[in-house]
């Protein structure tokens, strides 16, 4: 698979001055959600869907119709997975976009709603509206088996699940290291500026500090030595419990980059280190026999 980031995408020639109507979530995997308008369109990435079967639709999990995001080589099958897991913003056009980049390089990508049942991310104006509303009451549990159909569903649709990998944004990113704990089956993982630690709650009850140790998948972790919220104490926790571990995972800090570094769309986005990122998830990806 070719691992050329400049290949795969154009950036869009929208003014950053574009009515903030035009970018409001409609559908899945289109717009964003009203907590991060603006978006900075200058700097927005948009990959095509030139070659690909790429859309939203939905999968049935326990009686409920869950959407997902799906991208994909056209006419291809036996294709390795990748489970591409949103901000809490949900699946919004920059999800989508990331999934079909992974579908030019030949993946089948799946970005599935894990907040169907709490309620929609781009209803909520600010993000203290969002964590409160929605956020704060999705249970870890939950997700993992709703990731849990997304991979069944895979396994049904033209994709090889003995090539599966999973990746995730910020909250997505704590998520890749819980789901990669969960299923031995995940042959790696990169989770971009996931949480690390936090207070334990029935929704909750642990966080990828607590199974560093018992890890068995290999994660990559893309860290922003500039994190004001993922601070390098953080990071040096982590670090110190995947080390009483067998994992091989690896954490990089880029020291250059805040949070949401490879969030396009907003001002936090560093183009270097995104890059750099997203060449190493894909080597990451490969060294450890997904691709």
């Amino acid at each position: 698979m070719k691992e050329d980031f400049d290949s795969l995408v154009a950036k869009t020639s929208l003014s950053d001055n574009v009515d903030r109507r035009t970018f409001l979530k409609t559908t899945l995997g289109t717009g964003f959600a009203a907590a991060v308008l603006p978006v900075c369109a200058q700097t927005m990435i948009k990959t095509d869907t030139v070659g690909l079967t790429a859309g939203a639709l939905e999968i049935q999990i326990n009686g409920l119709s869950v959407p997902i995001y799906r991208a994909q080589p056209e006419g291809k099958t036996n294709l390795p997975v990748v489970l591409v897991i949103s901000e809490i913003f949900g699946v919004h056009e920059h999800i989508a976009d990331i999934a079909r980049r992974f579908a030019k390089l030949g993946y089948l990508a799946i970005a599935p709603d894990l907040f169907k049942r709490q309620g929609d991310p781009a209803a909520f104006a600010t993000i203290p509206e969002l964590y409160k509303n929605v956020i704060s009451k999705v249970p870890d549990d939950q997700v993992l088996g709703d990731v849990d159909a997304c991979v069944a569903w895979a396994k049904e649709n033209n994709g090889n699940i003995d090539k599966l990998a999973i990746t995730g944004f910020c909250w997505g990113g704590r998520i890749t290291w819980l789901y990669a704990a969960h299923n031995p089956k995940v042959k790696a993982g990169a989770a971009w500026y996931g949480g690390l630690v936090g207070e334990k709650n029935i929704l909750q009850p642990q966080h990828p500090v607590d199974i560093a140790a018992t890890l068995k998948v290999p994660v990559l972790g893309l860290y922003g030595g500039k994190d004001q919220g993922i601070t390098q104490e953080h990071v040096a926790l982590m670090k110190a419990a995947l080390a009483k571990g067998s994992s091989k995972s690896e954490i990089v800090v880029f020291p250059n980059s805040g949070h949401a570094f490879n969030a396009d769309y907003r001002p936090s986005y560093v183009e270097a280190d995104a890059k750099d990122g997203w060449k190493r998830t894909l080597a990451w990806f490969k060294e450890h026999g997904v691709s």
